[in-house]
């Protein structure tokens, strides 16, 4: 049977970010807004934790194809919210693109957008072309396309980059979701999203509990909370563990109550 593989975490200081990460790393003396989890090769999807003191910018991300071979759909699981923190995704009602073109130029686009108040444990699918940004205040796990290109509608003055030629054409100018509905699929198991590049699964597993998942295109598993084993190998909070794409998979055992997300690429059908 092929071992998991521990992911390699890469913490990116950022202007925004927070000092306090615990449980999931080490607390830091400079701010941390961003931990990749990396692989010795470029994996189709991405994993992050990402840290927020203040808000990042507004943006907007294209689709598979329209800058590149791989987009950028993403989606975010809250697991840290003061109170007050919010997310933006999307407009509070339908606009025009004049309207949002006018509103990059004066910062009015930080009012047209939707503000959603967030609490751990909500997911929010974030498809490529969703004009968003993450309030202050939050610590969440981001599932992505592995992409890492941004357009910047709007930065509160910060003197960085802004794309909007770029952004404006690609935006969706209409009313997000909300929040995903979770699925029930036993076993202490839960469907987060399901969409063509990634499907997302939220996992609970009591003290000595065990789950043998199936074969899976990089089939990731993210230790949110507790400590178990994988294949034997012991698991932490912040870490997250590849399987192998076939043959027996390794068994996930709690050594006492444990959270994961399981997320991997579904296979054509």
């Amino acid at each position: 049977m092929a071992k998991p593989l521990r992911l390699t975490s890469s913490l990116r200081e950022k202007v925004w970010g927070k000092t306090r990460l615990t449980p999931w790393f080490p607390d830091s003396a400079q701010p941390i807004g961003e931990a990749w989890y990396l692989a010795d090769h470029e994996l189709p999807l991405l994993v992050k934790l990402i840290f927020t003191s203040e808000r990042l910018s507004v943006q907007v991300h294209p689709d598979d194809g329209e800058d590149g071979p791989r987009g950028k759909n993403e989606m975010w699981h809250i697991l840290e919210a003061e109170p007050g923190a919010t997310i933006a995704l999307g407009f509070r009602e339908p606009i025009t693109r004049r309207r949002l073109l006018e509103s990059t130029r004066t910062g009015e686009v930080e009012q047209l957008l939707h503000w959603i108040p967030v609490q751990p444990g909500e997911t929010y699918y974030t498809k490529a072309h969703t004009v968003h940004a993450i309030g202050a205040g939050i610590v969440l796990c981001e599932i992505q396309q592995h992409c890492d290109i941004t357009y910047r509608l709007w930065d509160y003055g910060r003197p960085r980059e802004i794309h909007v030629d770029k952004a404006v054409p690609i935006s969706d100018l209409g009313v997000h979701p909300g929040a995903a509905r979770p699925a029930p699929l036993g076993e202490g198991r839960e469907l987060l999203v399901r969409s063509r590049h990634f499907n997302t699964e939220a996992v609970r597993l009591k003290p000595g509990a065990a789950f043998t998942p199936s074969a899976e295109d990089c089939q990731l598993w993210i230790c949110l909370e507790g400590g178990a084993e994988i294949g034997g190998a012991a698991v932490r909070p912040g870490e997250v563990w590849l399987l192998p794409e076939a043959g027996p998979q390794p068994e996930v055992r709690a050594e006492q109550a444990s959270r994961f997300l399981r997320t991997y690429v579904p296979r054509p059908t």
